[in-house]
């Protein structure tokens, strides 16, 4: 079969192409054209965009980017039409794919969503978008299946693919006095997130701060904060970084589960455009903004955001979670995430549930 596959960032980029092996494995036809990273195009994909070209935060940056948003749908549809794929299969990135989504259903193509967007936290009407043009959602988080039943939506839950990531990592640890700093993906956030975390490098002298940097970023876009403090850069190892961490700094998203994952203790940081954030808080109609606090419907790991996010606190929640009581209390709480999360083989089972529909 054929699929054409839309993946909007780093985290769906790497799930999209877990999906993708999964996939050749039930298809040996599988034939991929898709949009999202390197990732995806090492699993077999035929690139047409980069998520690193698709990138805007914020309401300000989405309205100042418009024409590139909108010349993007153009090119991804007449791309769609050309290569005439069996399914159009979409990885969260809402914005865009729930767009894709109406237009394919218009077309008459079959179109699958792997990974929700997060529409449990804000703009809960685009449920209904989904049940009118999306034939099957796939989710990884275990209270969306709960949320989508609500509308009467039937979805699958497959159990969050990060598992079977983590899992092929190396077992042994080893904690090192290293403090990672996970600033985010997009250069307009890390730019914001590096300079506030930097601040706490001449407070915890016996520590070695690396930078995680992001895929599809240049090392030379980091130098301008290395030569600043003592601080170091390792580029697409943050995985490895994560193995030897004692603690870590991360910007809200998907690294703050990846985080809890390795069992490093952890800040949680947010800081954006203020207008941006105040429309955001209007919306968002969530407790948390980091994913393990989500899955836990309680706050284990600390959250400092926009104004709370400063010099002061955020020196005093690294402080903390350096010392042993509090590692480890919050260690304990992990090990219950990953009980909530379920069972490895999320890629496998979303492969055998697309490819027996598709059948």
């Amino acid at each position: 079969m054929r699929y054409y596959i839309i993946a909007g960032e780093a985290s769906g980029d790497l799930h999209a192409s877990n999906l993708m092996l999964a996939l050749q494995q039930k298809d040996r036809q599988a034939d991929f054209r898709v949009w999202g990273g390197d990732l995806m195009e090492k699993a077999g994909g035929r690139l047409v965009k980069h998520y690193r070209d698709l990138a805007f935060m914020g309401f300000l940056e989405v309205a100042k980017n418009i024409r590139t948003i909108l010349g993007n749908f153009k090119l991804c549809k007449q791309d769609i039409l050309e290569y005439q794929p069996d399914v159009l299969i979409l990885v969260d990135y809402p914005g865009f794919n729930l767009r894709m989504a109406k237009w394919a259903k218009q077309k008459n193509i079959r179109a699958l969503y792997y990974i929700s967007p997060q529409i449990w936290a804000w703009k809960a009407r685009r449920v209904h978008q989904i049940r009118q043009n999306v034939e099957r959602m796939f989710v990884i988080l275990p209270f969306e299946k709960k949320f989508y039943q609500q509308y009467n939506v039937e979805v699958d839950f497959v159990g969050h693919p990060l598992l079977d990531v983590i899992s092929e990592q190396p077992e042994d640890r080893a904690d090192e006095n290293i403090i990672a700093l996970l600033p985010g993906s997009r250069k307009q956030e890390i730019r914001r997130m590096l300079n506030i975390m930097l601040e706490m490098v001449p407070h915890f002298p016996d520590y070695r701060f690396i930078i995680a940097g992001a895929p599809g970023i240049s090392p030379d876009f980091y130098q301008e904060f290395t030569k600043k403090q003592k601080v170091e850069l390792v580029s697409n190892k943050t995985y490895s970084l994560l193995r030897k961490a004692k603690a870590a700094l991360v910007t809200s998203g998907t690294a703050t589960l990846e985080t809890a994952l390795f069992n490093v203790p952890q800040v949680v940081c947010y800081q954006g455009n203020q207008l941006s954030y105040l429309i955001a808080r209007q919306l968002v109609k969530v407790k948390y903004i980091s994913l393990v606090n989500l899955i836990m419907d309680k706050e284990i790991v600390r959250e400092l955001i926009q104004h709370d996010l400063n010099h002061e606190t955020l020196k005093m929640e690294l402080d903390k979670i350096l010392q042993t009581k509090q590692r480890s209390e919050l260690l304990k709480q992990y090990q219950k995430l990953r009980t909530r999360l379920g069972g490895k083989g999320a890629s496998k089972r979303t492969a055998n549930l697309m490819v027996g529909l598709l059948d």
